[in-house]
């Protein structure tokens, strides 16, 4: 029987899930938060087996969660259920530091699986289709030097003119790798495409 520590802002939520589990007869939930720092207090009291929290929540929402969890050295496994199919979303699940991220319309039996599997210390658990969208995201995007160079200087706050003079081109030409830049992070503009490089280390 594992203990499951059930993190959701929505108490009908909680109370569905921590039925369904219940009666899976395989997993139990042991406490429940409404939030991340909730969360936090309450595994320092009662550590569980697992983690099931939701992605978006108010206070501390999930991603902050487990990026706590990590920082202090917790490595329980957390499972991320999400009613966002987003790569972003799991994009950054995956670089907080969880172990698995679900859609939340996912089977019971899918679930309890799931859960017994991330707590046995598997690797990164998500749909097929999931991991694979990711895998080729990553794989697609393969910026030049130059475009490295250019996106860097973004970062920075530079304009298309401080660019072009910082690194002696014209501004035609930064802008014409803005674009290409734009469109190989899937960006709609500068400031998207700024906390992309961030976040997905591409600078």
């Amino acid at each position: 029987m594992l203990d499951i520590g059930l993190v959701d802002d929505q108490q009908l939520v909680r109370q569905g899930i921590a039925g369904l589990l219940a009666i899976s007869g395989k997993a139990r939930v042991v406490w429940e938060a409404r939030h991340g720092e909730e969360a936090l207090a309450l595994i320092a009291q009662q550590p569980v087996n697992a983690v099931l929290a939701d992605i978006r929540m108010p206070v501390m929402d999930g991603i902050s969660l487990v990026k706590s969890l990590r920082s202090n050295n917790n490595r329980t496994p957390v499972l991320m259920l999400t009613t966002f199919d987003d790569a972003e979303l799991f994009s950054q699940s995956l670089k907080a530091g969880a172990n698995g991220f679900l859609l939340k319309d996912v089977s019971l039996e899918k679930l309890v699986s799931s859960l017994e599997t991330i707590a046995d210390g598997s690797t990164f658990l998500a749909e097929a289709d999931m991991l694979q969208d990711y895998q080729q995201r990553k794989s697609v995007i393969e910026l030049s030097d130059r475009e490295r160079q250019i996106l860097r200087l973004l970062v920075g706050g530079f304009s298309n003119k401080e660019i072009a003079r910082a690194i002696f081109l014209a501004e035609g030409t930064v802008r014409n790798h803005v674009s290409n830049i734009l469109a190989k992070l899937d960006c709609r503009d500068r400031t998207q495409a700024v906390l992309k490089a961030i976040n997905d280390g591409f600078i």
